[in-house]
C-alpha cells in the first residue's frame, strides 16, 4: 500500500497541471458546450413533443 502511494505521489510530480488562464479557458469551453447541448436536446425534445400531441391528441 505504501509503496503504491509512494508511486502515485512521483507520478503526479511529473503532471502537467493547467495554469490559470488556461483553467478558466477550459471551464467556460466545458460550461457553454453543456448549455448549448442542455438547450438544444431541449428544443428538440419539445419539437418532438409537439409533433406527437399533433396526431395523438
Amino acid at each position: 500500500m505504501f509503496k503504491f502511494l509512494k508511486n502515485v505521489s512521483r507520478e503526479m510530480k511529473k503532471v502537467s497541471w493547467p495554469k490559470g488562464k488556461e483553467l478558466s479557458s477550459y471551464t467556460i469551453v466545458v460550461v457553454s458546450t453543456v448549455v448549448f447541448m442542455a438547450v438544444f436536446f431541449g428544443l428538440i425534445d419539445l419539437g418532438i413533443s409537439q409533433f406527437l400531441n399533433l396526431f395523438f391528441e
